[in-house]
This record gives C-alpha cells, sequence and structure tokens, in this order.
C-alpha cells in the first residue's frame, strides 16, 4: 500500500468530520454517553479491524475514546486508513 501525499490527505479528510492529521497519523475522537456504549463502539470495531487487518492505535478513558490511524508498513497514512475511518465512523453511527 503506498503512502498519501499531505495533499491527498486533506483531500479525503473533507468527507470525514471530526478525524485530522498528524504525526504521520490521521485522528478522531469520540465521547459516549457511558463506559459501556464506548467499550461496546470499541468491541465492534475490534471485529471490523481483524477483519480488515488493519489495527488502530486507540485510547479509552471511562466515556471517551481516542483512536489514530497509520499504516506502518507503509510509514503513514494509506488508502487503507481511510477505509478504517469509514468504517469506524459508521460503527458509531450504528450505535
Amino acid at each position: 500500500m503506498e503512502k498519501l501525499t499531505e495533499e491527498q490527505i486533506s483531500k479525503k479528510l473533507e468527507s470525514l468530520e471530526g478525524w485530522t492529521y498528524a504525526k504521520e497519523a490521521i485522528h478522531t475522537s469520540f465521547k459516549f454517553e457511558n463506559f459501556k456504549d464506548a467499550f461496546t463502539v470499541m468491541t465492534r470495531i475490534a471485529f471490523e479491524a481483524e477483519a480488515m487487518q488493519h489495527h488502530p492505535n486507540w485510547a479509552n478513558s471511562f466515556n471517551e475514546l481516542e483512536i489514530s490511524l497509520s499504516t506502518h508498513d507503509a510509514g503513514g497514512v494509506t488508502d487503507k486508513d481511510f477505509k478504517m475511518a469509514k468504517a469506524i465512523e459508521d460503527i458509531v453511527e450504528a450505535k
């Protein structure tokens, strides 16, 4: 998978509200009503990540979830990260 340029990343971010680019990764965060809701979404994301063979870097604190996506083999952001970001958005919206 080929690493995207900053211009390509900026263009693709236009379709992902709340996502930003920094330090060779795309980032977002979500706030849920409670820990159970946050953990439920994390579990759904985990299953999707396994299916896609692409795993996020993330942190959870009570009802907050922070996510970073980067394709380590490519040394930065690729289309694979944007596919995973879209899947994450779909999971969060379906909650």
